[in-house]
């Protein structure tokens, strides 16, 4: 079993019925098969062979996927670029990953073409028009006529796929699955989601990121169901696509939410096909959660914590969870185990803040190339996360921050969770991140970066007034900044590096 050959069985299995539905362009199982297996014949022609490293950096598209199955059907090991990279950041990833092959969209020729000096790229093919720069082939010309399965033996502990972390502190590190651990993340998410075949699921984030991509794309395809695929995110053609498709599967981060959530007359669309609701890969304030299910119109909520080098996997809150612990991060999905240990690795009493470690099956087998990280990652066959949590006596996990965040401020630790669920609770705030910066007096101070709602004005003093009624005092904001906006990831995570240093310059200091 690979996972090629899970679409392989569902074109025999369901061939007429309908798989991949994105921009107006729709195909059946057999006809998704069919051309991922012309995709992969041309592949091959072009010399691509198993254990080359092919990198896609493209949007959500139908050609994306195609491209992500063509890989695994003849063994290359797919390499996902974050297409919101610049030149320099490509170029890291290119050479680290030591990528052979570029698929991209037609967009990111430039940036490709810059990148992959001095990398050991030796094909590049575009995606949506005729390539401008001089020896790149396109997509179209590079498919086989050729329908039939590749004949290359693809076993379940062949490399799959390099991920590559955020990056949210440094260069990212990529890594590596091999196909029975992403197998093995279908199943998981399957299990814990209750994913049916025949249902449809709306694909909104990045599919370059874990999430989408392994919980979410490959779960799907294995059972039959049907995707819809979005290119870039639009709250209000996301209601639509829930409208008009029956969508009863649906993942996205918090962000995301948050904007759905400011759609005038969101309230008005059908979205009573929905089945479960997941969201993930950054926090999600309980008062976000709540007026999100309201929306939903359904209590069918799965909070995913999880990271890449789990595959990712870690804990989840399903829907009887939220009704008594939201909030918290969760129990352990299908075929994990998680603990919550000191600085020797020790689990700590229950309450008590450690660091969240994860074992299980679908964990990575390495970081590509990084025998040092890996071996500081991995320990005694558990995963070292870097983040903070605590586990109460039911055994759920709550995640308070990542180590790395953690303020220190008279001596008394803060953590940016809790202040920032706070914030969200208050009703002029949209977004809010919660940072530490230097202080004489305290060491560090916590600091509040807030993005008003449309129309609203934030009054420093009400809004420490309002956290101080739910906060004890040195966990209250001592500065405030007000901004348009906060600065993410594709994961929708907020990257406070960044934060910490625009305001150590004091500009839009409220």
């Amino acid at each position: 079993m690979n996972i090629g050959s899970l679409l392989t069985q569902n074109a025999r299995k369901y061939p007429e019925l309908l798989a991949i539905e994105c921009e107006g362009r729709s195909y059946t199982y057999r006809q998704f098969n069919e051309e991922v297996n012309q995709l992969a014949h041309g592949l091959m022609e072009q010399g691509v062979k198993k254990g080359d490293k092919l990198a896609l950096m493209m949007k959500n598209s139908d050609h994306f996927v195609f491209t992500f199955f063509a890989a695994a059907k003849i063994g290359a090991v797919a390499v996902p670029v974050n297409f919101r990279l610049t030149a320099s950041e490509v170029q890291y990833i290119l050479q680290q990953s030591d990528a052979a092959v570029v698929v991209c969209d037609q967009e990111f020729e430039s940036i490709i073409a810059e990148a992959k000096q001095g990398a050991g790229v030796r094909l590049v093919i575009t995606v949506g028009g005729e390539p401008e720069t001089t020896g790149y082939y396109s997509y179209e010309t590079i498919l086989s006529a050729n329908i039939e399965e590749p004949n290359v033996e693809v076993s379940q502990q062949d490399d799959l796929e390099i991920l590559y972390t955020s990056g949210t502190t440094g260069r990212p590190k990529g890594a590596l699955f091999t196909h029975d651990q992403i197998f093995k993340v279908g199943i998981s998410v399957i299990i814990n989601m209750g994913i049916r075949p025949h249902e449809h699921i709306l694909h909104l984030a990045p599919l370059f990121h874990s999430a989408q991509l392994n919980l979410f794309l490959i779960s799907g395809v294995a059972l039959g169901a049907t995707h819809i695929i979005h290119r870039d995110f639009h709250p209000v053609k996301t209601l639509q696509a829930i409208q008009e498709h029956k969508i009863t599967h649906l993942f996205a981060v918090p962000a995301m939410y948050n904007f759905l959530l400011q759609v005038p007359n969101a309230a008005d669309y059908d979205l009573s096909s929905i089945k479960r609701v997941g969201y993930g890969a950054a926090p999600m304030a309980p008062e976000l959660v709540k007026k999100s299910m309201q929306l939903f119109k359904t209590d069918q909520f799965y909070n995913l914590c999880g990271l890449t080098e789990a595959g990712p996997g870690g804990i989840l809150l399903d829907p009887e969870g939220h009704k008594n612990h939201l909030g918290k991060g969760g129990k352990p999905i299908f075929l994990t185990e998680t603990r919550v240990v000191n600085e020797e690795g020790i689990d700590v009493l229950p309450g008590v803040i450690g660091e969240f470690i994860v074992r299980s099956p679908m964990v990575m087998k390495e970081y590509y190339k990084k025998p040092e990280e890996t071996k500081s990652t991995l320990k005694d066959g558990w995963l070292y996360t870097g983040d903070l949590a605590t586990m109460d006596e039911e055994g759920y996990i709550t995640l308070v921050d990542r180590k790395k965040d953690m303020i220190i401020s008279g001596g008394e630790n803060v953590y940016s969770v809790e202040v920032e669920s706070v914030l969200f609770e208050h009703p002029g705030i949209l977004d809010a991140a919660i940072i530490g910066l230097p202080d004489e007096v305290w060491g560090e101070a916590v600091c509040a970066i807030v993005v008003p709602k449309e129309g609203a004005v934030i009054d420093e003093q009400e809004l420490r007034s309002f956290c101080r009624q739910k906060l004890a005092g040195y966990k209250v904001p001592r500065r405030i900044f007000i901004e348009e906006q906060l600065p993410r990831n594709a994961s929708g995570k907020v990257l406070k590096y960044q934060l910490r240093q625009k305001m150590r310059t004091g500009s839009n200091v409220k």
